[in-house]
């Protein structure tokens, strides 16, 4: 079992890697693609044979989602869960193929409290998505609230 962190915890150049691997699959490219990003290079390899990308490539939108997946299942366990207040970066500099697997890991970048919200503080968090290879696919550094571990509970309605 993984230890939940507070804000107290967390100290810039901490590192978290993922234990887990998703094997991107052609039929789940071209789904999320239908229904989310309906390009051709993400649905008909034939079209994207003669594309940027070259051949058949995930939307960078399920790339981030599949992160998202990893993040969950990763070492880094704020209280409360990985709660987003906004990215100041999102990249995605190759594509993600059929057949890829992708693995997550990330830096914490930053620790301030909140000077409005005594309660919680903010981790700057740089995570990057890497393939089969090493290579990254997707990198972002994010923003997520963590709460104090002396916080008083939140007021009840």
């Amino acid at each position: 079992m993984m230890t939940t962190l507070f804000l107290e915890d967390f100290t810039p150049g901490q590192r978290f890697v993922g234990r887990t691997r998703i094997r991107m699959d052609e039929h789940s490219v071209k789904a999320f693609a239908s229904e989310f990003d309906p390009q051709p290079f993400h649905l008909d390899a034939g079209a994207a044979s003669s594309s940027i990308f070259r051949g058949l490539a995930a939307s960078g939108w399920h790339t981030a989602a599949i992160t998202m997946r990893l993040l969950v299942d990763s070492e880094l366990r704020p209280a409360g869960g990985i709660v987003g207040a906004g990215f100041d970066e999102l990249r995605w500099p190759r594509p993600v193929r059929p057949g890829d697997e992708l693995r997550v890991q990330s830096e914490v970048l930053e620790v301030r409290p909140s000077r409005s919200r005594p309660q919680q503080g903010l981790i700057k968090v740089r995570t990057d998505t890497l393939n089969q290879h090493g290579e990254i696919v997707q990198t972002s550094v994010g923003n997520l609230v963590v709460p104090c571990r002396s916080a008083p509970p939140p007021p009840t309605a």
